[in-house]
């Protein structure tokens, strides 16, 4: 099971995964890293993996299909914070950070939920989204 759960910074799409994981719920966490891209230009995600066990055929198809279309398209991307216990998926994420050096990517313990959420809610200091955060006001 996929489901998105809400983070206090529009630019990151959190979501949280469990047992297995369908093409249906991948889709949905797809469309929603997709509009978080439309409206942001850096976003961040955070998964928070609970005791996940794998994926459907159809959502492992889909999710290597998404995830190639993205190599020409990381600069989008800021940050990834992966919340698990599960010692295979942090080993995962520690090849991935190696393979995609564009993406900081975090791994937390689930007792580090409060940190994970935290860090990956940080802006790059060169794209903040509102420009009075850095003390412009306008001509």
């Amino acid at each position: 099971m996929l489901d998105l759960i809400s983070h206090p910074a529009d630019h990151v799409v959190a979501m949280k995964a469990s047992g297995v994981v369908t093409a249906e719920e991948l889709q949905r966490a797809i469309d929603a890293i997709e509009a978080a891209k439309r409206a942001h230009p850096k976003i961040s995600l955070m998964a928070e993996l609970d005791g996940l066990r794998w994926m459907t055929l159809p959502a492992l198809m889909k999710d290597i299909g998404y995830g190639l279309t993205q190599l020409g398209d990381l600069d989008h991307y800021h940050r990834a914070a992966v919340v698990t216990d599960q010692s295979w998926v942090k080993h995962i994420a520690h090849l991935e950070e190696r393979l995609f050096k564009v993406v900081e990517i975090g791994t937390f313990a689930k007792s580090d939920h409060a940190a994970a959420m935290a860090w990956v809610g940080e802006l790059p200091k060169d794209d903040h989204e509102d420009p009075e955060e850095e003390g412009y006001h306008g001509a």
